[in-house]
């Protein structure tokens, strides 16, 4: 559900959804989690609002940028866990 906000006089629902939709296929990658419409004569200035990306921890981890540890076999499981962890001061 996308949150949208139209100032300066009022769009039909087909035009809000065209909006939303180029948003949607202009930033794949993001999600829309609302848009501010506001008609300035026969313009209408788009403001786009997305939701924060959650971010994944990347670790350096015997050779091999990794996020998580499911995808090793037991061998690099069984290294990861031998490491010595050194603490910081």
């Amino acid at each position: 559900m996308v949150d949208v906000n139209v100032t300066g006089g009022k769009l039909p629902k087909e035009e809000i959804d065209y909006y939303i939709e180029c948003a949607r296929t202009k930033y794949p990658d993001k999600h829309l989690r609302s848009i501010e419409l506001e008609l300035d004569g026969d313009f209408v200035n788009a403001k786009y609002h997305f939701s924060d990306v959650p971010f994944q921890r990347i670790r350096r981890i015997t050779g091999y940028l990794v996020g998580t540890l499911d995808r090793f076999n037991n061998a690099k499981r069984a290294e990861e866990k031998a490491r010595v962890k050194h603490e910081m001061q």
